[in-house]
């Protein structure tokens, strides 16, 4: 497994996301994810599923201090108060310390300022060993870095061959901030792309595989979400190929800004 470095993280560059699985089919993705040689699991507060989550991890026999575990703060905790609460939730449900805690989308309901402070105060209480952001824009990034007394590490984004994020990777880049990428396969569209399946013949991959190898080339983190114990296996056996950079390119030549597939309501236009 290779690793992104940031702020002193060293993030495992493929995980597990766990969006939409919830009960004994999420314990046993992530036991099987774990098993399988996965080292990153991507949870949420409003994903319903950290407990099933800490299940899976425990049942794994994997050591936890080998697993990178990541969760999200949900919008309405942001108040001060509030957030640090539902931390202390999350690693009650999760029954483990937090490596990276995210908040999931910028709010336009709390002063982001009290929000990166209750956010930094969760650190230094030791309930996550790092934390960051998620969907943040370039501006509100750059905002929040200013704000922050503690280090972030990353911005989470939905990032696929179909969606242009050069300017958000940029900015991660410049900052010195990992850059994770959900929704890697664009929620299954890719499966049938002619010029991804035709790439994937080149290297004996499917079309899958091609885009989490365009990834990792990009040093981005990428966690997809399955429960096949197949899929599990597919998405891990992307390191034994490099993809050219003629290739690279055409993967890149297929994103536009109007790529996007999840946008939540209140989010900010992107820059």
């Amino acid at each position: 497994m290779q690793f992104v470095e940031a702020g002193g993280a060293r993030i495992p560059i493929l995980g597990l996301g766990t969006f939409g699985i919830e009960g004994r089919d999420c314990s046993r993705a992530v036991e099987q994810a774990l098993r399988l040689g996965y080292r990153l699991i991507d949870t949420a507060q409003i994903y319903d599923n950290e407990r099933e989550v800490g299940d899976g991890i425990r049942a794994s026999g994997v050591p936890r201090n080998d697993v990178f575990l990541i969760t999200k703060v949900w919008t309405t905790r942001f108040a001060p108060n509030e957030l640090v609460r539902s931390v202390k939730d999350s690693v009650s449900r999760l029954r483990a310390e937090i490596d990276l805690l995210l908040l999931h989308w910028p709010s336009p309901q709390v002063p982001l300022a009290e929000t990166l402070q209750a956010l930094a105060k969760v650190k230094e209480l030791g309930l996550a060993r790092h934390i960051g952001l998620s969907n943040f824009t370039v501006a509100l990034m750059e905002e929040a870095i200013a704000l922050s007394r503690e280090p972030l590490i990353c911005d989470q984004v939905e990032y696929h061959p179909y969606l242009d994020q050069t300017k958000i990777i940029n900015a991660c880049r410049a900052h010195g901030l990992a850059a994770i990428a959900y929704s890697p396969l664009a929620k299954g569209r890719i499966k049938n792309d002619e010029t991804l399946i035709g790439i994937g013949r080149k290297y004996g991959k499917s079309p899958a595989q091609i885009c989490l190898r365009w990834l990792i080339q990009q040093n981005v983190v990428a966690i997809p979400r399955t429960s096949k114990v197949e899929r599990l296996s597919e998405n891990l056996d992307v390191f034994d190929f490099v993809l050219s950079e003629d290739d690279m390119a055409r993967l890149f030549a297929m994103g536009s800004p109007e790529g996007r597939i999840t946008n939540f309501g209140f989010a900010p236009q992107w820059d």
